[in-house]
């Protein structure tokens, strides 16, 4: 059933994507990203999957509401019912929300597990740290001086000169100066915490299916690997102060070549390790789509 659901959630996306690459929020948008992690996938059926119990018990209580204001309104039952107990009434209504929380916790719980369940050997260790209003990206054990960087949102004036005027796939508000770039069909471990002086942030990207709190003195982990190449948007979802609604994510997820080519050059010089990595990715030939299958 999850496997068919999620053929069906690539051929959906598909069918409506746009000829960029960027996994991004979209104008009227009612559903949840397309997936680019299996974490994200399980998310996606188990919406679903909550569906099937949420929709059924909506409707059943709306009939309900309107058969107890039609039937017994004070025009229709002048003398009302002194019926005070019905042991069968009182044993559906205790047994049934106990079966629906039964079925409903069953799958949740292996979600919440699947999520939490860190990787012993993570390929790659990203630090992300947060303060008002930047990230801060280090990779782990590149080295004996770890590559790290800010990453600020991009400016309107800036994108000329970023080489990031195409707002379809660098969007206004969401798009960066400096992504974090990673590596695709890799386990990726990240450490996320806030400055010691600052406040709560916190480190979420639909698309991977991940929403860990930013914590200042206090390290939390969560993982990803994402299956398709790309970029993806996401923001902080902390409220952290006046400019808590521009502290975007970026994340570009490219082929394992690329990413050791971008890395080695990263280091010594990061603008022209970027420049090189938009070119290779965001030529006229290059038309990743947003639901790409692997």
């Amino acid at each position: 059933m999850k496997k068919a659901y999620a053929a069906l959630t690539t051929l959906v996306c598909l069918l409506f994507a746009s000829g960029t690459y960027a996994d991004q929020p979209t104008p009227w948008q009612a559903t949840l990203q397309p997936a680019a992690t299996p974490i994200m996938r399980e998310i996606h059926w188990f919406e679903q999957y909550t569906l099937w119990f949420i929709v059924p018990i909506t409707l059943f209580v709306l009939i309900l509401l309107i058969v107890v204001c039609f039937k017994f309104r004070a025009s229709a039952n002048p003398v009302p019912s002194r019926t005070s107990h019905n042991t069968l009434i009182e044993v559906i209504w205790t047994v049934g929300p106990v079966l629906v929380l039964l079925f409903l916790a069953i799958p949740s719980f292996n979600l919440l597990t699947a999520q939490l369940t860190l990787p012993e050997n993570p390929d790659v260790t990203i630090k992300a740290t947060a303060t008002q209003w930047q990230w801060n990206y280090e990779y782990e054990g590149s080295g004996d001086s770890p590559l790290a960087f800010d990453s600020y949102l991009l400016k309107d004036q800036d994108r000329a000169a970023a080489g990031k005027e195409d707002k379809s796939v660098y969007p206004r508000l969401l798009a960066v100066d400096n992504e974090l770039v990673l590596p695709v069909n890799k386990t990726v471990r990240v450490l996320v915490t806030s400055a010691p002086t600052d406040v709560i942030h916190a480190f979420a990207m639909p698309s991977f299916g991940i929403k860990i709190d930013a914590v200042p003195g206090r390290l939390n982990e969560t993982w990803f690997r994402a299956e398709r190449e790309g970029l993806f948007y996401g923001q902080c979802s902390e409220l952290c102060g006046k400019d808590h609604a521009f502290m975007p994510i970026a994340i570009r997820v490219v082929s394992e070549d690329k990413y050791k080519q971008w890395l080695t050059a990263a280091a010594s010089d990061l603008p022209g390790a970027y420049k090189t990595l938009m070119a290779a990715t965001d030529g006229p030939a290059k038309t990743v789509d947003v639901a790409e299958a692997q």
